[in-house]
This record gives structure tokens, sequence and C-alpha cells, in this order.
């Protein structure tokens, strides 16, 4: 696609409040805690092996699952149906057991109509009986009920669950603990490398873990320099991400003649071309240059080629952001989204329009839990990948665009960034 030399430069472009954050994490020194983090990393050692030598001590499968299941806050589908196929009758009236139904059913991929009518099963009873639940399970619930457990972001929720767990009737004291050390110590190697992204610099990089030191210098570096910084069997991966964003600005251009002829597409190609703008691929693409060595050739074919996973991440970005801009309103230049295209080509009202969007991003999240299950061999790349989904509903929970506004997390950035957890 051409570009025109005539064109003119909109004089009035969009205008976005300035982060919350601005300086913050620059200024900001954590304050101390009663623990160094050398005795917090050896304590957290010590309690790793104490839980290991829990789970080889549980006398049955059941003991075993129950533990693994509160490492993981996520149970097994099966043992909610009888020899039949149908939903035990019992389970209508457990809560506990609805709820990890509920959750476990989110793992679903296409044509699986059990798990769909298992969601609706215990939706209905879970919310019929919301009112009369007591905490900590009266919390959980609220919470799935808002965002199931697989599409939440597993920080954030073991966040909320450490603080829930040691009213559980067998909670185990030292899985607690474990659990709040892991999150304090890496709460503190995230400041430190907030400080060192914030200040934007390169003499900020000695205040940077290893791992993350090339990355920095990658990140403020032409692509040149990153091929630069890799070692000699990696600089290869430059040339994905090169691709990766020739890709990204080809669709760019198109957004960009569509805005300024003021051209509405079809909605195919208007989700065809803005699920690419919105950054997810290039950001898989970029994400994996980096990860050391499991990102292989292969890893970086996949995501280049923007397939299953990878599409249905940009897809998810896509949408969900289209929701909360066609919610609050567009600015004056935008290119019309996804759900003005729906609108204008089906003639069909805006409710209409959010509601076929929204069955899309159900269906580009079972792309993703497909992928999950058939690419096994990749299992550590899709998850990675499945996590850019995850984190777009985190950013635009109920239609609101709290990545443009940002604001709208302030709390939970103090939770995980700021403030530690208490013991």
């Amino acid at each position: 696609m051409a570009y025109s030399q005539g064109a003119t430069v909109p004089n009035s472009a969009p205008v976005f409040h300035p982060t919350v954050w601005g300086d913050f994490f620059i200024d900001y020194s954590p304050e101390e805690l009663q623990m160094s983090e050398k005795w917090m990393t050896d304590r957290s050692n010590q309690l790793k092996e104490n839980v290991l030598g829990i789970l080889e001590a549980c006398s049955t499968t059941v003991d075993k699952l129950n533990l693994v299941d509160t490492l993981q806050h996520l149970n097994v589908f099966n043992k909610f149906k009888d020899e039949d196929g149908a939903f035990n009758v019992g389970i209508s009236n457990d809560p506990r057991g609805l709820l990890s139904l509920y959750n476990a059913s989110y793992l679903l991929t296409h044509g699986e109509t059990e798990l769909e009518e298992s969601i609706l099963f215990a939706r209905e009873h879970l919310e019929s009986m919301e009112s009369d639940l007591k905490p900590p399970l009266a919390e959980q619930v609220r919470r799935s009920l808002h965002l199931p457990l697989p599409k939440t972001l597993k920080r954030v929720e073991a966040m909320h669950y450490m603080s829930e767990y040691k009213y559980e009737t067998m909670h185990n004291s030292s899985i607690l603990e474990l659990a709040k050390l892991d999150f304090n110590l890496l709460q503190r190697l995230h400041l430190k490398e907030l400080k060192a992204l914030s200040r934007w610099e390169e003499s900020a990089i000695s205040l940077l873990p290893e791992y993350l030191k090339n990355f920095y210098l990658k990140l403020i570096s032409t692509f040149k320099e990153f091929e630069d910084e890799l070692k000699p069997d990696e600089k290869y991966r430059v040339s994905f991400s090169i691709k990766a964003f020739q890709i990204l600005s080809i669709n760019y251009l198109q957004e960009a003649e569509w805005s300024h002829h003021n051209y509405k597409p079809i909605f195919n190609d208007q989700v065809e071309v803005s699920s690419i703008c919105s950054g997810a691929p290039l950001l898989c693409v970029g994400l994996f240059v980096g990860m050391g060595d499991s990102a292989t050739k292969e890893v970086l074919e996949w995501a280049l080629g923007c397939t299953d996973a990878v599409k249905a991440s940009a897809v998810v970005t896509r949408l969900m952001n289209d929701l909360a801009s066609f919610k609050r309103g567009k600015n004056k230049n935008d290119v019309a989204s996804s759900v003005e295209c729906y609108i204008s080509e089906h003639g069909v009202t805006g409710d209409v329009a959010i509601a076929k969007i929204g069955s899309m991003i159900e269906d580009a999240w079972k792309t993703t839990n497909h992928a999950r299950f058939e690419l096994a061999k990749l299992f550590p790349a899709v998850q990675l990948v499945a996590n850019v989904s995850i984190s777009m509903w985190f950013m635009y929970a109920n239609q609101k665009d709290s990545f443009t506004f940002s604001n709208g997390l302030d709390r939970t950035i103090r939770s995980l960034f700021v403030n530690p957890i208490r013991f």
C-alpha cells in the first residue's frame, strides 16, 4: 500500500492523561522488612523442601490431589460427574465443588458443549447461593464470577488467596509461609526492574539482574544493537522481530489510510488489520527473542506465523480494547472500531454488536486453550502467549480501559509491586 505524499497530518490528536505513576518507581525506596532478603531466600528454599516432603508423605491419592489443588488453586473436572455423565445431584448444594467445577470448565476448547453446560450450571447455582456464603469462600466465589480462575493473572489471585488460605480448615502453615516469602522476594526484584526501566537510561543497567540487562539494552537500542547483544547462535532471532515489526508497520499504514480517508472497512477486514495493530503479535515475537534456550527457531516461526494462540491473543487484545473504547466514546481521529463496523455492516444496535464481539473473545479463549493442549512441545511458549491474553481481562475488566486510564489499576499495582505481604 503506497503512502500518499500529499497526505496531511491531522492537526488534532487524542489527548490521554499521563500515567498516574510518573517517576514514582525511580524515587521509591521500599520499606525495610523485619527479615533480610538473604534470610527470606534461605527460608524459602528450606520451605520448598518441606512442601516437597509433605507431597511425598501424602498417604492417599485424595490427600495428594487436595494438596496440589491448594498449590495450584485449580481442581479436576471429571469428579463432578456420575457414571452416566450427568452432574452429581449433590454438587448443586456444594459451593466449593461448584466453584472448582466453574473454574475448571473455563479450560474448554471448541465444540466442548459439556463444559459450556457446566459453566452455565455452576454459575446459576453459585449466583443463587452467593449471598448466603461466608468468608473466605464468599470472596472466592465473587472473584470467580467476575473473572474465572483460568483467566486471572496468577500473581493477583495468589495475593488474594494468601489472606484467605489461613481460614481453610486443612490449611498448611509451611505452604502459606512459603507463598508469602516468594511473593515478597519477587516484589523486591520487580521494584528494582521498575526503577531501572522508569529511568530509561543505560546507566541504570547496573541495577538490573543479569537476566534482564541484555533485554534492557535491546529495549532502548535499534534492531542492529539487538543483534549485537545476542550470542552468535542467537542473532538470527532478531530477523523474526524485524519481520514482525514490518508486518505491524504495514498494517499501521493501512489503518492510517482508512482514518485519513474517513473510510469504514467491512467488519472482517477491520478485525484482521486492527488485531495486528494491537501490537500483540509483535509483543509475542519480541518476548521470545530474549527468552533463552527455550526460544527455538520452531517457537519463533510459530509466533511469527500468527496462528492459533498468537492470533487469539491479538483478537482478544483488540476486541477488549474496542469494547472499552466504544463504552467511553472514540477519539475524533480514531479509525472505526470493530464495534462500529459491525453496527454499520449489519444494521444492529450497539448491544447486539457488543454481544457479538463478546462471543468472539470467548471463541479466541477456546483457541488459546486448544493450543495449550495440542502444542505440548511448545507449551512454555504457548503459555507465555496465553498470559498476554489473560492480562487483557485484567486491563479491560467490565469494559473499562485501565490500560489508558491507569488510575483504575492503582490499588492492584500497589498491592503487587509496593506493599509487601504481612506475616
